[in-house]
């Protein structure tokens, strides 16, 4: 048998019948037939970290977040699907519980894809719809901050952003924003950014084009601090430079920088006592936002209970046979049913 992993949730198996992979005795893990099995096991196992920190604090709500992550993904329903191939077939995530606690590892890489799978589908519309337009990729930053004092530090970051938007000054006529928060080096302090997919137009780069030094200024002055904040707006996306999309106008191109996840997960399972902070700093804060005429395509971005189910894996009613996985905790892996 032979299996290759292939878009999202898509599995392809290399055998001869449906029949032949049911009755074969050696059924292996999702981790063995496929690299994306490794990744749903590895967020599944963080799920397991993460909820151990909730059900160790002392807060109600923090052990009621602990049983809903339990139950979380703990049973997959792939579907089979043929591929074009001869004697190829897909799985494709036909069903799956999520807890939907916000800093659940599985359901934030879920959301995630989630939100890249909408943006993907709309950008093609906005560019046919505004061609000649631009797409800037802007960070903005402050100074690290105590982990008790995030939430604070993240009002004055969203209230600068509305100010920066009403100036004269300000280039795009869309936007979409996301909040990202990073461990500072020390342990004990975050680091919150801002990072700003802008749509600007054809004239901005002839005039009204804003140099790093006015981006700075802009930017200080809209967070009324003292001291000049850091600002990236010609950041490396991959292995290409910001020009690079200016010049080809290709948004998709830069939608997994701003739609990645809001906390890396290698920082939600490093520290308890910062994890448990962070979740009550952020509690009821918004990651996604949008503005400008991107608005009326984008909204949905922005909504509390989308379907983590991606849309791209979301299948028709037809007949064919379904694989289940289930959540194996002793052996942090998910293995067939």
């Amino acid at each position: 048998m032979y299996a290759q992993a292939s878009d999202n949730n898509f599995i392809a198996f290399n055998i001869s019948s449906q029949d032949k992979f049911q009755h074969s005795q050696n059924v292996p893990s999702l981790s063995e037939v496929s690299l994306f099995g490794k990744i749903w096991d590895k967020h599944r196992a963080n799920t397991d970290k993460v909820l151990h920190y909730y059900a160790k604090a002392n807060e109600h709500y923090f052990h009621e977040y602990a049983w809903r992550m339990r139950m979380c993904s703990e049973l997959l329903k792939f579907q089979l699907v043929p591929d074009e191939s001869e004697g190829f077939f897909k799985l494709k995530l036909l069903d799956a519980r999520f807890c939907r606690v916000r800093y659940c590892p599985v359901c934030q890489w879920r959301r995630s894809l989630m939100w890249k799978a909408r943006a993907y589908k709309i950008l093609p519309q906005v560019v046919t719809d505004y061609p000649n337009y631009r797409w800037l990729f802007v960070t903005l930053t402050v100074k690290n901050c105590q982990i008790e004092e995030l939430r604070e530090n993240l009002d004055l970051i969203n209230k600068a952003f509305k100010r920066f938007t009403e100036l004269k000054a300000w280039p795009a006529k869309g936007w979409v924003k996301s909040i990202e928060v990073t461990k500072g080096r020390h342990g004990v302090s975050a680091h919150p950014h801002l990072h700003i997919l802008a749509m600007v137009p054809p004239s901005y780069f002839s005039h009204g084009y804003l140099s790093h030094a006015k981006w700075v200024a802009l930017w200080q002055q809209c967070l009324r601090i003292d001291y000049q904040p850091v600002v990236h707006t010609s950041a490396m996306s991959g292995d290409k430079p910001l020009r690079v999309y200016a010049k080809h106008h290709n948004p998709s191109l830069l939608i997994p920088e701003i739609l990645k996840y809001q906390v890396k997960e290698s920082d939600l399972v490093g520290d308890r006592e910062w994890f448990l902070e962070l979740t009550r700093q952020l509690h009821k804060s918004r990651a996604i936002a949008v503005g400008g005429i991107l608005r009326q395509y984008m909204r949905e971005l922005e909504e509390k209970n989308q379907d983590l189910i991606n849309e791209s894996e979301e299948t028709d009613e037809v007949d064919g046979e379904s694989l289940y996985f289930r959540w194996e905790r002793k052996l942090q892996r998910f293995n067939i049913e």
